[in-house]
């Protein structure tokens, strides 16, 4: 009847008139892991270490996942709010910092807008920066106990970069200190600043302060420009160089596209027997250097006229500059207008008898400051010119495009898509593009968080092993001190399976309750972490100023599962020692 017993599937228990339906083996391994049976106080130091290594394997677990993931999905997030996911530059520059500008492309932003997934675009420009701070005067005292007054006066060199308010700012509003966010004026070019707080501590300054700004063109030139707002990331690399301005600040600056201006010159053209005249000339700066003046019929290579000034006009001349594209094709820049006004006052229609201050150089009267308004004495005239420059054609040229995605899973399917649009498509002006993404672009520092990926795993292999051979050894003690029970139940009509099961169900118990105490430990002190920062880092090799925290309720729940399921399938492995167990043997044995 016993033998019958063992070889059905389910066992029942008697409890008063309830019963409940147990598995044979399950029902057994309950009661001997609580009896008291011979060798467990043997046995009883090795089922604690084992206990504990399993939970340890846990806490270094949850810990490595909840560190390695931090550190990459914040570093990544830090990484992409400074330059987005996707760039699209001109395909002959090697990075956005220092890229060559092209036309902005209505119809390429239009097509990109409407790409799903893609969450924004924005135009943006850089422009490299020396920052200078106040005079800050102190006074210090020296070995021969004078005092002395020491100047101070520190600059810092950063990158400004050039938005629009279509920016995504997401990003820096969650990271703003001080102050608020830039917000442009749409018509005129706003001097708000955003800089970061190392900035801001190195120089000293504060929200609302007028900041400094130094920028190489033609020639240095000084920008004062007002700090709305005080960022800090804890990625020191960007932090220490980025700030963050109008992107038609940025576009004057880098004095791209082209600028045209006319004015007359200070010598007169003089030719024997006929009155002397006015010499009108365009200057253009800009673009390749090949220009083309249209004074009202067509395009032509001269940039200087005669004018008889004897009547008023209003003289118009267009520039264009010719540019070779990638692909050796030639085609006009955007063009850039200026406009001179001249107006006779006096006798008009005499000729001309102008005043030299020297001899050589016309006697010019300036009304303006900015030397655009002024006057040009005649005996018997007075000529009036009012000059006005072209608003220059830097306004449409751009660094890039800036594209941000929902969704990083889907960088590749994107990747995909977005060069589609991008590549192999030269634009109206024969510009060639290219898109980079952020992997490409810091590669240095993807390539670090991939490896950390490694890290993980050989860590989580290494603990997991460490569990499976303590609870190997366990397992074996408890086979050992109850070889005699093992021997009975084999007696009775037990299968070896069945058996083994007994024993597998009494492991996993063990395993169960030291993955409750690793769990909690480590979720402890993941929290802890996580709440207050505890632990510090060097920002400027990190990349962070704390260890980050980041635990899904996936990636736990895989952690937990993977150990049970790997420890209870390696430890069958172990408990085929039952089955090299005799019956008669082992009751004898006892």
């Amino acid at each position: 009847m016993l033998k019958n017993l063992f070889n059905h599937n389910c066992f029942v228990y008697f409890s008063g008139l309830n019963f409940i339906s147990l598995s044979f083996e399950y029902f057994i391994s309950k009661r001997i892991l609580k009896s008291e049976t011979k060798g467990k106080k043997v046995s009883q130091a090795i089922v604690r270490i084992s206990v504990i290594s399993i939970a340890l394997a846990i806490v270094v677990n949850l810990i490595t996942i909840a560190v390695v993931k931090g550190f990459q999905n914040q570093i990544r997030e830090k990484v992409t709010g400074f330059n987005s996911h996707f760039s699209i530059m001109n395909v002959s520059s090697s990075n956005m910092h220092e890229s060559t500008p092209f036309i902005k492309n209505q119809a390429l932003f239009d097509q990109i807008s409407k790409i799903d997934g893609v969450k924004s675009i924005s135009s943006i420009a850089y422009k490299p920066v020396l920052f200078q701070s106040d005079r800050n005067q102190r006074t210090v005292k020296l070995n021969d106990s004078k005092d002395t007054t020491i100047v101070e006066q520190n600059v810092h060199g950063g990158l400004l970069k050039g938005v629009e308010n279509a920016y995504d700012w997401s990003f820096f509003k969650e990271n703003l200190k001080e102050g608020k966010i830039p917000v442009f004026d749409k018509n005129d070019i706003s001097y708000q600043i955003l800089i970061s707080q190392n900035i801001a501590s190195k120089l000293n300054y504060k929200v609302g302060d007028t900041i400094r700004t130094y920028f190489v063109r033609s020639m240095p030139t000084l920008k004062k420009l007002i700090i709305s707002g005080i960022y800090s990331t804890g990625l020191e690399e960007h932090d220490s160089k980025i700030a963050l301005c109008d992107l038609r600040l940025v576009q004057e600056l880098n004095d791209w596209g082209i600028q045209a201006s006319v004015t007359v010159d200070d010598t007169v053209y003089h030719t024997p027997g006929f009155q002397d005249q006015l010499i009108i000339r365009v200057n253009a700066r800009g673009g390749a250097g090949q220009f083309r003046y249209d004074w009202g019929n067509g395009p032509e290579i001269f940039s200087a006229k005669t004018f008889n000034a004897d009547q008023d006009t209003v003289i118009k001349v267009v520039v264009s500059d010719f540019t070779t594209s990638i692909l050796n094709t030639q085609s006009l820049s955007i063009e850039d207008t200026t406009i001179i006004k001249i107006k006779v006052n006096g006798i008009k229609n005499s000729v001309n008898d102008f005043k030299f201050e020297d001899g050589t150089t016309l006697k010019k009267d300036f009304h303006s400051i900015d030397g655009t308004n002024y006057s040009i004495q005649c005996s018997n005239k007075v000529i009036e010119v009012e000059e006005t420059p072209g608003k220059g054609s830097h306004q449409q040229y751009i660094a890039g495009y800036e594209i941000g995605i929902n969704d990083w899973a889907r960088m590749d399917e994107l990747r995909v898509k977005l060069k589609e649009q991008v590549e192999f498509k030269p634009t109206e002006k024969g510009e060639v593009l290219k898109l980079v993404s952020i992997e490409d672009a810091e590669s240095d520092i993807f390539l670090w968080l991939d490896f950390l990926d490694l890290n993980v795993v050989i860590i989580l292999t290494l603990m997991v092993v460490i569990g499976i051979i303590n609870m190997g050894s366990a397992l074996l003690v408890l086979i050992i001190v109850r070889t005699n029970f093992i021997g009975i139940l084999k007696a009775l009509g037990a299968k070896d399976w069945s058996i083994r099961k007994i024993f597998l169900y009494q492991t996993s118990g063990l395993i169960l309750k030291g993955m409750l105490y690793g769990n909690a430990i480590g979720l402890a002190i993941a929290f802890l972490q996580w709440q207050f920062k505890i632990i510090k880092l060097n920002p400027e090799v990190y990349y962070l100023s704390t260890v980050p925290i980041e635990l899904t309720f996936m990636n736990w729940l895989l952690l937990n599962l993977g150990t049970l399921i790997i420890c209870i399938a390696a430890l069958i492995i172990p408990s085929v020692v039952i089955t090299r167990i005799n019956p008669s043997k082992a009751v004898k044995f006892n």
